[in-house]
């Protein structure tokens, strides 16, 4: 026990360390410290995290940057939703609370969010995010923009949004996008968890090591020649991640996963025009492969109008730029927050754990694509 907990001063949600280099530069280190929630998102981290990310991005001593989870159990399992939820009942609890202006806690979580996943992904200096268990969600965001990613052999990645009334948001109108195929709609729709060689497979991830390389991985960039040239030391943290991975594969990563064994499959449930086609063909499916048995049953329990809304947001952001798509997540998030289906959701999941959410029509969230900010500037108008 360390003296915060003997005096009960709760633990940093973000530890931020330095380690020394052979050739007199520093490695930072970022780490998600909250193990009992399994390192989720929330307010203070993603403000800790933009903290240390900027002040690194402008101190020449520091090289790269690593990024990991407390604990063995998860990276990160998503966002803090039981702030969300309560927020949004207390906006719903007044009188015109549909305006998404309405929860200053929703706005300003989903923006800062979004302006760090958007900061990682434009990160001039390499970022090793070691994506090791449970990725859901938020921790995607995280992940999906350092420029090395590595997958585990207990490596668990989700965007399981629709099954609590959101869409897959963090980018993910982005990202679901530049997937093999169908695959980011299928995941979209389903919220099915894929392991470390379909994550590699989709580009989540871009190495797979066994978790027991960490050290090893670490003690190895301590010993790069890092100089002041990016892109050199973006080739440094590659040929470290290359090498290891050539030593051998963890016996517990396949080479090849559910995912891309079924992917003419895929393409061909959800490759229809309309999200009603792609879940009648979900539906309609008989396999007696557990994994896509489960992923096709998946949807029977998830929001109707989040799905839709997911498929639109996929079909919107086709050719958007990254900037554009938080752009447009955060809109449609906020509206998600102010009168869809969001706050029933976690309430089914979370809080009351009854498993029985009363879902609105699919209808209800036709227009949450709408501009909230028509005759205003976009809140995140300055991220390019």
């Amino acid at each position: 026990m360390d003296g915060s907990q003997m005096h009960g001063v709760a633990p940093a949600p973000v530890l931020a360390e330095t380690r020394l280099a052979a050739n007199g530069r520093l490695i930072g280190l970022l780490t998600l410290n909250a193990e009992k929630t399994l390192n989720a998102v929330s307010l203070p981290m993603i403000e800790l995290l933009a903290q240390h990310l900027s002040a690194w991005a402008d101190d020449d001593r520091i090289a790269m940057v690593v990024l990991q989870g407390a604990g063995d159990k998860a990276f990160c399992a998503g966002g803090d939703l039981h702030n969300l939820y309560r927020t949004m009942r207390a906006q719903r609890d007044t009188p015109h609370s549909g305006a998404v202006d309405g929860n200053p806690y929703a706005n300003d979580f989903f923006s800062r969010e979004y302006r760090l996943d958007y900061q990682i992904h434009t990160y001039k200096k390499p970022v090793l995010c070691w994506g090791h268990g449970i990725v859901m969600g938020g921790g995607i965001g995280l992940m999906a923009g350092a420029s090395h990613r590595v997958a585990t052999e207990r490596t668990r990645l989700s965007m399981p949004e629709v099954r609590i009334g959101l869409f897959p948001d963090v980018g993910g109108s982005w990202f679901l996008n530049r997937m093999p195929g169908r695959a980011g709609r299928f995941l979209a729709l389903t919220g099915i968890a894929i392991e470390a060689a379909d994550a590699r497979y989709v580009g989540l991830a871009n190495h797979v090591l066994p978790h027991g390389a960490r050290h090893d991985v670490l003690d190895a960039l301590l010993t790069q020649p890092w100089s002041d040239d990016s892109d050199a030391n973006h080739a440094l943290v590659g040929h470290v991640l290359r090498r290891t991975e050539a030593r051998g594969r963890e016996p517990g990563c396949p080479q090849t996963g559910p995912l891309r064994q079924h992917q003419q499959l895929i393409d061909a449930l959800c490759g229809g025009d309309t999200v009603e086609q792609a879940l009648a063909a979900l539906a309609a499916l008989v396999t007696d492969h557990p994994w896509l048995a489960k992923a096709a049953g998946a949807p029977k329990d998830a929001s109707p109008g989040a799905m839709r809304l997911a498929w639109r947001m996929l079909e919107t952001a086709k050719d958007m730029s990254l900037a554009d798509v938080f752009r447009l997540e955060y809109g449609v998030a906020l509206h998600c927050a102010a009168q869809g289906d969001f706050a029933e959701g976690i309430r089914a999941l979370l809080i009351d754990k009854d498993m029985a959410p009363r879902w609105l029509p699919a209808s209800s969230t036709d227009t949450f694509l709408d501009n909230p900010w028509t005759n205003t500037p976009h809140p995140l108008a300055d991220i390019h």
